[in-house]
């Protein structure tokens, strides 16, 4: 099986990362799930609750970013010793990922226990929203080892080209997750706790499965043994030069997403953040398929990188960036179209049956812009699978703090738009970005080719 993937990402690139973006996809809208099933249960807790669990999404993110990222890197290590034909290669940037993987577990648990508090009280969080934001937090940091090992080892799998298994350990692991969720939080009455505690033990779950297959059951393309291992500095920079980048695109992302809520707070204090929080879980929830296609982007790049094949690479991001456009317009329509009933998931109950007009709102505006966030998408996940991280970086600040950030200032603030004006500033800003950094893209693959001289 290992082998078939392996090929598949030295043949066609349009049929690998149409074949290997299937399965991401799949993974990757079961991972953010996690956060769609949360919201869904603790709208019975009330519009505080709401707030509180929102206010702890950009520390949440933090955690994605170190822990996809920190899969990129692997993945387009892997990828491009695949693409070299270099097995040994491969193997040491395997276990090398495990290990950083664990060293960061250890790291991150202490960083963002004891910031925490007062970044939530820097977002606005205070009384009641504070004590549930510290609810839902604190046992998802206690706990966040599951949730590291379950989205970084992943990577290992992508990067021999191996989407499937990574898809059926995240199924298993969604599905205890929607079980435990209303047990935890109303049966044993943990409430914002008890989300969090279910969000933990199945992400866990998914860890151990993907740990078995390539530590005891051994049966992937990498070769992995710690016993084996023994610090390479080479290996360690190279996945670190994709992990770091890639894993501080999401911190920009929630330092971003931290700069809109103090402007939302701002406008409309508790109101806005729940109904921009939830909201955002849907935007979330539509920015995974592009991701995965992303994904298969980096894998196949990659591949097509370390075989010095410049055809192969500039094909690989072209139908890349086709594919996510097409994805990003059929779920913008299908946003617009059924604003009001998607609204409706996050705001069921009598209490907070007043934000489904807002958080209708958010995705008839807000969503506008996924066509062109996807090309751009896809151009960021190609600089990561030829091992330039720092440039996928630099386009996700040129996106969300300089573009989007500066938009929302203008249409919401000085032009006195409010909650519609963050919504227009988060559209045009990424589409923007967007359509700049596919420019680029194509500019460097030029360059590229005519180094390859093919």
């Amino acid at each position: 099986m290992a082998n078939k993937n392996v090929e598949l990402m030295r043949g066609k690139p349009e049929v690998a990362v149409k074949k290997l973006a299937i399965p991401i996809m799949i993974s990757m809208l079961l991972t953010a799930s996690y956060n769609i099933i949360d919201g869904i249960w603790v709208v019975g807790l009330g519009q505080v609750a709401i707030a509180g669990i929102g206010f702890v999404n950009p520390i949440f993110m933090i955690l994605v970013g170190v822990s996809m990222g920190l899969g990129s890197g692997a993945t387009s290590s892997i990828s491009r010793f695949i693409g070299a034909n270099n097995h040994e290669g491969a193997n040491q940037s395997a276990i090398h990922s495990i290990v950083i993987l664990a060293v960061a577990s250890i790291l991150l648990t202490i960083i963002l226990l004891a910031i925490q508090k007062p970044l939530l009280i820097l977002y606005g969080a205070s009384g009641q929203s504070l004590v549930e934001a510290l609810n839902y937090g604190t046992p998802l940091f206690l706990g966040l080892f599951g949730f590291m090992f379950a989205n970084g080892a992943s990577g290992i799998l992508r990067g021999e080209g191996d989407m499937k298994r990574a898809m059926y350990a995240m199924i298993i692991s969604v599905g205890l997750n929607t079980v435990l969720d209303p047990i935890f939080i109303y049966v044993m009455n943990l409430g914002s706790a008890g989300a969090s505690l279910a969000t933990v033990i199945s992400s866990l779950i998914s860890a151990v499965v993907i740990m078995y297959w390539i530590l005891i059951k051994k049966d992937t393309y990498v070769d992995v043994n710690l016993k084996d291992f023994k610090l390479d500095i080479d290996i360690t920079k190279d996945i670190l030069k994709v992990g770091i980048p890639a894993s501080m695109d999401i911190i920009f992302l929630s330092v971003a997403l931290s700069m809109y809520l103090v402007f939302i707070s701002m406008i409309s204090g508790d109101y806005g953040v729940a109904a921009f929080s939830s909201g955002q879980r849907l935007y979330f929830f539509a920015i995974m398929p592009l991701s995965a296609i992303g994904t298969a982007v980096t894998a196949v790049t990659g591949s097509s990188f370390g075989a010095r094949n410049g055809d192969y690479l500039s094909r690989s991001h072209s139908y890349g960036s086709k594919f996510s456009i097409l994805f990003g317009t059929v779920l913008t329509i299908i946003f617009v179209v059924f604003a009001v009933p998607l609204a409706t998931i996050f705001a069921y109950t009598p209490e907070t049956s007043s934000l489904i007009p807002e958080i209708a709102n958010f995705l008839r505006v807000a969503t506008l812009c996924l066509p062109l966030t996807g090309a751009g998408m896809a151009s960021s996940y190609f600089y990561q699978g030829i091992g330039q991280g720092s440039i996928s970086l630099i386009w996700t600040i040129i996106r969300e703090i300089l573009c989007t950030n500066c938009l929302i200032y203008l249409l919401a603030i000085l032009f006195g738009l409010g909650l519609t004006g963050v919504w227009l500033g988060l559209a045009v800003g990424r589409a923007l970005a967007g359509a700049l950094n596919y420019v680029y893209a194509r500019h460097t693959i030029n360059k590229i080719r005519k180094e390859f001289k093919n």
